[in-house]
């Protein structure tokens, strides 16, 4: 009698009869299941400070001449600093006073101001912000004051034409912080120099601006008013908290803040920051350390004391050493110029 045949080990398939019993196995995770297509907010140049220039350029058309104010200039500037401006005539200075303070408009880049990007302003929005934003202090004191009206009232004129209200007792404790509570009743050809340029910090402070422009605010005085109205400055800045930017030519004005921006060709070209430390005797000495500007695009400004110190011409040699960059003259262009002829072995 035979024997039936076993069973086949194997199921449908070729699977063995267990796998093909079992349920179909798991679909594999999907690693992008949970994840959020929500793109995270870009932080732009610049965000979180009260002033913001990126690339800043100003080109001013002159019948047929185009005259480069600015070439693409980058500027950060902290709540509550207070900053010197300096550079030769003609470097650009006072075009960028100009622009942060809504009295110019940049051909290209990006000039925020307290969160206003000034390029996008409207004609009406820029005396707004003239108004409200931005106070000023200038060097001639016809800018900053009008003859016929009082200290008291030449200060209180800027919140007349913004509406508010108590201008009068605003006025008075503004000429007290300036130390000219008695001279109110005063015209400007009544008041000294040094006066006159108090009342006009005054009046810049009327409507509690955010940033304060100065040009030039001791230009006509004597060194002693000087330092004086100076002093004016750096104490409203430590109570206050207002961010002051003064451009100057002054190498007493520009010594007396903790950074002081050089401008060189339209662009930034160093940073001089300064700072306070004790001394084993116990004395104060004031320590200041230049740093040369390495813009966005990565372009570099030496100094010029340096460049005529090496003899730096046209093009040099560089080296990435572990923790620094070295600069050369190209030795092999001097000895072409020596030569004359225009030959010579590339330095190694």
């Amino acid at each position: 009698m035979s024997t039936p045949p076993e069973p086949d080990a194997d199921g449908p398939g070729g699977l063995p009869a267990a796998a093909a019993s079992a349920a179909p196995p798991a679909e594999r995770p999907d690693p992008l299941a949970r994840a959020t297509l929500e793109s995270r907010p870009k932080v732009r140049y610049g965000d979180g400070a009260v002033i913001a220039c990126d690339g800043l350029v100003r080109i001013y058309k002159l019948a047929d001449l185009e005259v480069v104010a600015l070439q693409g200039l980058d500027l950060v500037v902290e709540p509550g600093e207070m900053v010197a401006i300096v550079g030769a005539s003609g470097s650009g200075k006072s075009t960028l006073l100009a622009i942060l303070g809504g009295m110019d408009v940049p051909s290209a880049g990006r000039a925020v101001v307290a969160g206003y990007d000034l390029g996008r302003l409207t004609n009406a929005d820029r005396t707004r912000f003239r108004r409200r934003v931005v106070g000023f202090v200038w060097q001639q004191t016809g800018r900053n004051l009008l003859p016929y009206l009082t200290a008291v009232e030449n200060v209180e004129l800027p919140m007349v034409l913004e509406g508010r209200k108590d201008r009068r007792g605003r006025a008075l404790e503004l000429l007290d912080l300036v130390g000219l509570a008695d001279r109110g009743t005063h015209r400007p050809d009544r008041l000294s120099g040094g006066e006159q340029q108090r009342v006009a910090i005054a009046v810049a402070l009327a409507n509690e601006p955010s940033v304060v422009l100065a040009d030039e605010p001791t230009g006509e005085l004597d060194s002693q008013t000087s330092a004086d109205v100076f002093g004016l400055l750096r104490g409203i800045n430590r109570a206050l908290g207002t961010t002051i930017i003064i451009v100057t030519h002054d190498a007493f004005v520009s010594e007396q803040v903790q950074r002081t921006v050089a401008i060189r060709d339209g662009r930034t070209s160093s940073e001089t920051f300064r700072r306070t430390e004790a001394t084993h005797e116990g004395h104060h000495r004031v320590i200041a350390e230049e740093y040369a500007v390495l813009d966005r695009a990565g372009r570099l400004q030496l100094p010029r004391s340096h460049v005529d110190a090496l003899e730096l011409r046209n093009r040099v040699r560089l080296r990435l050493e572990e923790d620094h960059v070295g600069i050369w003259p190209d030795a092999g262009e001097a000895e072409r110029g020596a030569r004359g002829d225009g030959a010579g072995e590339e330095p190694r």
